[in-house]
């Protein structure tokens, strides 16, 4: 009996040492949860994209603002002084015209008095030389003055060369709208500058030949009132 008994427990003990001093076999496997993992990745990717995104955003307003400071851009170039300078001489050398100004009242008045439609009988030859010689000066004033205006004119155009070449350059290396658009400005500005210049030749030189056609005119008329003077009123000679 006594034997029995010791037998069941040095059974017992050799069945309960292995398990005394060995882990569970759950233990020693990781579980993973696949489904969690994929999700957790997922989100990550989610999040770097969105990140991502953001510093593209963040990109394209820089260059946005760096577009928009290009096309403010002012243009380092000016040629409207110049412009107006030329335009100003020119309005100078108009403003000097003599005798008969561009001025409607003055061409009005000095029409009436030195270029009139008739001469009375008995007009003094002395009136009849001082009108001719008034109406010379006139002439010679505005052909003097035509003259002036194309030598002023013809240097003005050798410095539009350089204005011109200047302009189209600037416009050609502009780094924005503005500046651009200013050259483009400053071009039309100068084409409108020639143009005025043009019309200001055509009125000088319309002027001076206006004048000596209403020289030419009056002076016919004035031959005939000096023969009328030179005749009197008597009848000519007539032999006996």
């Amino acid at each position: 009996m006594k034997l029995r008994f010791l037998g069941s427990a040095v059974i017992t003990v050799a069945l309960f040492i292995p398990l005394a001093f060995s882990k569970p076999a759950a233990a020693q496997v990781a579980v993973i949860d696949v489904k969690n993992l994929a999700e957790t990745t997922l989100q990550a990717a989610r999040a770097l994209q969105q990140i991502n995104n953001q510093i593209q955003a963040l990109q394209n307003q820089a260059t946005m603002l760096q577009n928009m400071g290009r096309n403010l851009t002012s243009l380092n170039f000016s040629s409207l002084s110049g412009i107006t300078n030329d335009l100003t001489q020119i309005g100078n050398l108009m403003n000097r015209s003599q005798g008969i100004t561009f001025d409607v009242q003055s061409v009005d008045l000095a029409f009436t008095q030195q270029y009139p439609q008739a001469y009375g009988a008995g007009t003094p030859m002395q009136q009849l030389l001082n009108d001719a010689q008034t109406r010379w000066q006139n002439a010679h004033s505005a052909f003097q003055l035509t003259m002036l205006v194309q030598s002023q004119i013809a240097q003005t155009v050798q410095a539009d060369t350089g204005k011109i070449s200047d302009l189209v350059n600037s416009s050609q290396g502009a780094v924005g709208s503005l500046q651009a658009q200013q050259a483009a400005n400053q071009l039309l500005a100068l084409s409108i500058k020639q143009q005025l210049q043009v019309q200001t030749l055509m009125a000088a030189q319309g002027r001076a030949e206006a004048l000596k056609d209403a020289n030419e005119a009056e002076a016919e008329l004035e031959g005939q009132a000096a023969l009328q003077t030179f005749l009197g009123s008597s009848n000519a000679y007539t032999p006996q």
